[in-house]
């Protein structure tokens, strides 16, 4: 973002430290589609977008699940705008915003499923609408191969 700056040094320093992988949101779906025996991949790269991540990657059924922070991602519900430097942080987070939709076509255009989900959203709730569309890609890809088509 050229022309604004952080407001402080601090705030430098504590977005440098701002988790972005792992949350407590992506680990608690992780766990409960693990315990119901699903296996997939985590941080996994956007096809064609090697600096950008899959949170969640069922490579075979070709689904992305994505957990976005409801602050860094524009909530509808939850999203605040930050008083101080408010120009710098609305550009920030309005290329946050614009990221998400480039990865989403880059992602279809691929061929994946895109299931995007707030870090407020019920991890059970998350974790059924996952499995759910992991079994329904898993019934396609059984009857291509019954047709005689490929993988």
């Amino acid at each position: 973002m050229r022309g604004a700056l952080p407001s402080s040094p601090d705030v430098s320093a504590r977005m440098s430290r701002q988790t972005n992988r792992d949350t407590s949101a992506e680990r608690a779906v992780r766990q409960l589609l693990h315990a119901s025996g699903y296996r997939y991949r985590t941080h996994y790269p956007v096809p064609g977008m090697p600096r950008r991540k899959i949170d969640i990657a069922f490579t075979r059924a070709r689904l992305a699940v994505l957990i976005d922070g409801c602050f860094w991602h524009g909530c509808p519900e939850h999203a605040t705008s930050p008083k101080a430097n408010a120009e710098w942080w609305r550009q920030k987070l309005d290329r946050n915003i614009e990221r998400d939709r480039e990865t989403n076509a880059q992602l279809l255009a691929e061929g994946w499923t895109v299931l995007r989900f707030w870090e407020h959203e019920s991890p059970d709730d998350v974790m059924r609408q996952v499995a759910a569309a992991v079994e329904r890609a898993k019934e396609s890809r059984r009857r291509r191969q019954q047709k005689g088509g490929g993988p």
